[in-house]
């Protein structure tokens, strides 16, 4: 059980594995502005920046999960440099069955929603962990611009225009399900270009160290095409937030 390796290839060079920059999680952080000792549960965790630094920065303690054998390793390193490894935890899991065992004021599955099948799914799931006037983090893409055509939906990495809602709509269906939106912090275009261009040269490094292994034809085909898909498509259609939502 782990992710494929393509994708821990491209994301080497990143603590926060989507279109959010530290900048962008430190200002959640500060806005939500968690009280010390407030246990966070982060389902599909990543390498852990979020806990590990409102661990830092807050107080928070909690667990991550997630299904990347890499990046907990990355998230347990992480988690010793910031001197938080007593208050934080990471379990190598499917995120998609992961229940707190002690309901947890803040429940998170930042930009991973597929673990519940969709936004809704992803919202019960984080509510079978959240304790009474708790919140829950929700990490998702959405339509900035109405998509033109099939090429721009697959260029945002998307199988039919339906998959993402445009952001009014989103804030909507939200409420739909039982939920204020009391927060969010929205990704821009510059936190795409970070968040892609890593990727870009994370896959070229790797591919002067490894001309010969077995996905170099995959990862240099990925390479040629993906700058010119990112300014065609993703940087300019999708966008991307964090929504801090309380049961109502």
């Amino acid at each position: 059980m782990d992710l494929p390796r393509s994708f821990t290839i491209r994301e080497s060079g990143h603590r926060i594995h989507n279109p959010f920059t530290s900048e962008k999680l430190a200002l959640l952080g500060r806005a939500l502005s968690p009280a010390p000792g407030t246990r966070l549960l982060d389902l599909a965790c990543g390498s852990g920046e979020m806990l590990c630094t409102w661990a830092r920065d807050h107080g928070v303690t909690g667990t991550g999960v997630d299904i990347s054998t890499v990046f907990l390793a990355n998230a347990r390193a992480r988690a010793e440099e910031l001197g938080v490894g007593d208050r934080v935890g990471f379990v190598h899991a499917d995120a998609s069955g992961h229940v707190a065992d002690e309901p947890v004021g803040l429940a998170a599955c930042v930009g991973a929603t597929w673990i519940g099948g969709g936004v809704a799914g992803t919202v019960e799931l984080l509510r079978r962990s959240l304790a009474p006037g708790g919140i829950m983090l929700v990490g998702e893409p959405f339509w900035r611009r109405e998509p033109l055509d099939r090429a721009t939906v697959e260029g945002c990495h998307a199988t039919d225009k339906d998959d993402f809602l445009p952001l009014p709509e989103l804030v909507e269906e939200f409420g739909r399900l039982g939920c204020d939106v009391v927060e969010m912090v929205l990704a821009d275009q510059d936190s795409w270009d970070r968040y892609a261009a890593a990727q870009w040269l994370a896959t070229r490094r790797w591919l002067d160290a490894h001309p010969d292994d077995e996905l170099a034809e995959e990862m240099r085909a990925d390479l040629t095409a993906a700058p010119a898909r990112h300014v065609r498509h993703q940087r300019e259609y999708l966008g991307w937030g964090v929504f801090a939502l309380m049961n109502r």
